[in-house]
């Protein structure tokens, strides 16, 4: 199983969550690249850090939403989403390439990971970029997601994540950030729920339903409260029920 996060979030003199602490425990991050959060000395330092921990670097591509944390959806036209994308891999890509590694996989922030789950044109723009930058990445999404679908059905890989600190609709889909409830805060709701995504591949849904949720990468996010402790509460958990950790993507 892999364990991943949001990091390099913060921008200019604002930081958002403790990356050097959350590298000495997950095996995947998911590195902002200046869209929603980051900049070029941010994404820099976090790669250097990465790659000295032997942390698989994924580039969390997103809408061009600074002021809004790339949580607002923005209705792009097909062209100019699949060129931000890619653009935003490409800037991540010189970074691992000065720390001596290379992007490893792609994972949409935010609203468009939510809006790219169910709309297919936003969908097809992230597989578009993806196909055109590298078709050998692998896309991180949610199961059974449109971009799931239409990234298998463009030859590319798929790499299925789970949420431990978010609420789930009964239809599989992620709770609005909008509602109450959506993050879960509790660490031991948070941590129960990172064991059974990784050895019941289930799901408890707000509504009480049981619902399957097959994944190889569990997602702590950094602006969780007490995201670093949180995860290594969640690693020592997941190690001590027998699950190894490693990257999805070495």
């Amino acid at each position: 199983m892999d364990l991943n996060a949001d990091l390099a979030e913060g921008f200019g003199i604002w930081r958002l969550g403790d990356d050097d602490a959350l590298l000495d425990v997950i095996t995947s991050a998911n590195v902002a690249c200046g869209f929603h959060g980051g900049d070029p000395a941010t994404m820099r330092r976090v790669c250097a850090t990465a790659a000295a921990r032997g942390v698989a670097v994924g580039a969390q591509v997103s809408y061009r939403d600074l002021a809004g944390f790339g949580r607002r959806r923005i209705d792009y036209a097909f062209d100019e989403l699949r060129d931000d994308v890619i653009y935003q891999i490409g800037a991540l890509d010189g970074f691992c390439r000065v720390a001596g590694k290379s992007v490893r996989y792609v994972k949409p922030h935010g609203a468009l990971y939510n809006v790219a789950a169910v709309d297919e044109a936003q969908a097809a723009a992230v597989v578009a970029a993806v196909r055109d930058y590298d078709r050998s990445l692998p896309v991180l999404c949610s199961p059974g997601s449109t971009l799931a679908e239409l990234a298998v059905g463009a030859g590319l890989t798929v790499v299925a994540e789970g949420f431990a600190d978010r609420a789930y609709e009964p239809d599989g889909r992620l709770v609005s950030r909008s509602q109450p409830g959506a993050v879960i805060d509790d660490p031991s709701a948070v941590v129960e729920r990172a064991l059974r995504l990784a050895r019941q591949g289930t799901v408890t849904a707000v509504d009480g339903t049981v619902i399957p949720v097959r994944v190889a990468s569990i997602c702590l996010h950094s602006d969780t409260p007490g995201s670093a402790e949180l995860a290594r509460r969640i690693r020592d958990a997941l190690t001590g029920a027998g699950v190894a950790l490693a990257p999805f993507a070495g």
